[in-house]
């Protein structure tokens, strides 16, 4: 989450009038994340998540993320639920942007989740995928493998401002993916973006998932593969084999692992934290002036990276451990 576009109570106030939300009486910008302008919303009928959309998402893309939200708080699944205006639609319109009011879940992310924390999200990442598998709507994921060479060439001249040879490990990293990526595995809605600041847990016991803007159809184990770089490694970079394990088992109880997506986890490991490699370094270079944003660190996934690099076995990642 992150604000890039500002909104004037006057201009919220006459948004919140096509609803039946009672009267505004306070909101502000929240600062996390990097892709849309999320403000905390509060009526007299209740606290919402107003969110505008910027440029990356697409204004097509809105009835997938929308309706996906809606199915999957249908199956039981734990995510906001969009707030339908007085004509019945979940999409209207802000400061010139496409907007959307969202249900408010309780709870709070944890920047050190702990082994219990990473067994709930697998518990309820494999939830999210089954209940994900009879729905209609259809996405390609951009930012796949097949989306990473232009990220690549977005921002490749300024790659090694950011570390030195840098390029050139993307460079050959990019070509040993496009060239052995993984293909033909159970695919089906992933959320592709699940870290832990998109996560909330009461006490020990997860409370919801949310932001869904990276949804789309892709390999359910690229979303699990995403899952063990953005909550096993340590502050230092090292890998928890014991989060990873408790991720992955909890996983498996509700949704096994095929021996094929069990092979190719550090290909989609490696990848995934190329992805996000890639997208950091592209956010890096290119933050708005004036954006209440703070770039993530791209760094932290080279470092991520390097240890994929180096798996010899999938025991490494606490699979069959």
């Amino acid at each position: 989450m992150a604000v890039y576009t500002d909104v004037t109570a006057e201009e919220l106030t006459g948004f919140l009038a096509g609803y039946e939300l009672g009267e505004l009486l306070s909101y502000k910008g929240i600062a996390e994340g990097v892709e849309n302008s999320n403000f905390l919303v509060h009526t007299s009928a209740g606290t919402y998540i107003l969110t505008l959309y910027e440029k990356r998402v697409a204004a097509r893309d809105l009835p997938f993320f929308l309706g996906l939200m809606q199915h999957l708080a249908s199956r039981g699944i734990t995510c906001p639920l969009p707030i339908k205006n007085k004509q019945g639609e979940a999409l209207g319109k802000v400061a010139g942007r496409p907007a959307a009011l969202i249900s408010f879940l309780d709870g709070l992310w944890l920047r050190r989740p702990s082994a219990v924390h990473c067994a709930g999200l697998g518990e309820a990442l494999a939830k999210l995928h089954l209940a994900g598998l009879d729905f209609d709507g259809k996405r390609r994921n951009t930012l796949s493998v097949d989306g990473w060479r232009p990220l690549f060439e977005h921002c490749r001249d300024r790659v090694n401002e950011v570390q030195l040879s840098l390029r050139d490990l993307i460079e050959t990293e990019l070509a040993a993916l496009e060239r052995d990526w993984p293909r033909g595995l159970p695919q089906g809605v992933i959320h592709a973006d699940l870290f832990p600041d998109n996560v909330f847990f009461l006490g020990d016991n997860l409370s919801g998932m949310i932001d869904f803007y990276f949804a789309c159809n892709d390999a359910l184990a690229y979303d699990v593969a995403i899952c063990l770089n953005a909550w096993c490694f340590e502050a230092d970079h090292s890998y928890n084999v014991t989060k990873g394990r408790a991720l992955l088992q909890n996983y498996a109880r509700v949704r096994p692992l095929g021996d094929d997506e069990v092979a190719a986890m550090p290909r989609l490991a490696r990848g995934a934290a190329l992805r996000f490699l890639l997208t950091r370094l592209v956010d890096w270079f290119n933050v708005p002036p004036g954006a209440l944003v703070r770039p993530k660190d791209p760094m932290e996934y080279f470092r991520k990276l390097r240890f994929h690099q180096q798996v010899t076995s999938v025991s490494d990642y606490g699979i069959g451990a």
